[in-house]
């Protein structure tokens, strides 16, 4: 069990070599090809009172820019990991969410950085970070572009759903190098509760992490939001 082949998504708009670093070291660290890729597309014409707002000319314009932006963030791939580990390249004109989630198929780990600025509300240049881990089928590594990796400490926020389970699982590789992983949940009903956190306590120690289980008792107080697990692991 383990990440033997990432996809790094690199947003069209962003920095690109903080996001190629985290790659190329996660890479590293377990021996997996990396895989960059970068996609954007035109916006389709609209047509508005007057006339149509997008003619042909400025869409081609759009595309030409496009696509030689996707060169340069070939370049700086290359140049910044294809000395250092095993690398592949994709880019297109197209929709960004739609070919990461096409790519996913050969993907241990998708890891990609939180769009950010003018773009992140733009579905033609930025990836829609909802619809990537309900549709990808695979972990999500989602990060910021101005942080170094390490793995210290992990929280695994437990709820005894096939979810948790699903991203528990997922997260093995990066639970294996924490120096700490500590598995909680928020109930009144302790019993049951730690039956079930002591299971995958067990489960986490057959796959050599040592992890430690606690329960929080629900404060009547404070509204308490659900503990959703998704397979999205944050940075």
């Amino acid at each position: 069990m383990g990440y033997k082949s990432i996809v790094l998504n690199l947003d069209i708009d962003g920095m690109a070599a903080p996001v190629i670093k985290l790659g190329v070291d996660l890479a590293h660290r377990f021996d997996a090809r990396l895989i960059g890729l970068s996609a954007a597309d035109v916006p389709p014409p609209v047509v508005m009172e007057g006339g149509v707002a997008f003619e042909g000319e400025s869409m081609m314009r759009q595309r030409k820019n496009i696509e030689r932006r996707i060169e340069d963030l070939r370049a700086e791939f290359e140049g910044l990991a294809g000395a250092k580990v095993d690398t592949e390249w994709r880019g297109a004109v197209g929709n960004p969410t739609r070919l990461l989630i096409d790519s996913a198929r050969l993907a241990d780990l998708i890891v990609t950085a939180s769009p950010e600025g003018a773009s992140s509300s733009n579905v033609h240049r930025s990836t829609d970070l909802g619809n990537l881990i309900l549709q990808a089928g695979r972990p999500v590594l989602v990060t910021s572009t101005n942080q170094n990796f390490r793995i210290n400490k992990v929280l695994v926020g437990w709820k005894d759903t096939r979810e948790a389970r699903r991203a528990v699982t997922d997260a093995m590789p990066f639970l294996r190098i924490a120096q700490e992983v500590r598995v909680i949940t928020i109930d009144n009903d302790a019993t049951e509760t730690w039956n079930s956190l002591n299971d995958v306590v067990a489960f986490l120690s057959f796959h050599g992490v040592k992890a430690k289980a606690e329960v929080f008792p629900e404060n009547p107080m404070v509204e308490q939001s659900p503990m959703w697990p998704t397979r999205c692991m944050r940075i």
